[in-house]
């Protein structure tokens, strides 16, 4: 039987947080989807929807993940800040990047706004601001 969400702690669930924001920095897409829940969900910065464009299932959500470094070879996620509340948590960081369409640099604050379940992520929800490249 697996456990229920309110079972893992604060402490175990910002680990969590902190094991995945390092995957992104090391650009570690194996450890990333080892992080999320099977049923998992990521809702990315832009797109189509209202949302973002929305990725469900692992495959998919595995895909939308990668695309971030195809976009931004040398894409990074700096300052990060973790909080955690029950069933939900929240990373605070400085996206910064290299766009390979144009070579022009990005860099602006962002936040991710995760749903935890089984002590993984089940839904990863980005916002970032709307900076131009520099």
């Amino acid at each position: 039987m697996s456990a229920t969400p309110e079972s893992h702690t604060s402490d175990q669930l910002l680990a969590l947080l902190q094991r995945f924001s390092q995957a992104w920095n090391q650009h570690d897409i194996d450890t990333l989807m080892a992080c999320m829940a099977d049923d998992c969900v990521f809702h990315a910065t832009a797109g189509p929807e209202l949302q973002g464009t929305s990725y469900v299932g692992r495959e998919a959500v595995r895909q939308g993940f990668a695309l971030a470094w195809k976009n931004c070879p040398d894409a990074r996620w700096l300052d990060a800040e973790h909080f955690v509340q029950g069933t939900r948590g929240v990373s605070e960081s400085t996206f910064c990047g290299t766009r390979a369409s144009d070579g022009r640099r990005m860099e602006a604050r962002m936040v991710d706004v995760f749903t935890f379940r089984d002590g993984k992520i089940a839904v990863k929800n980005a916002f970032r601001k709307d900076r131009p490249a520099l």
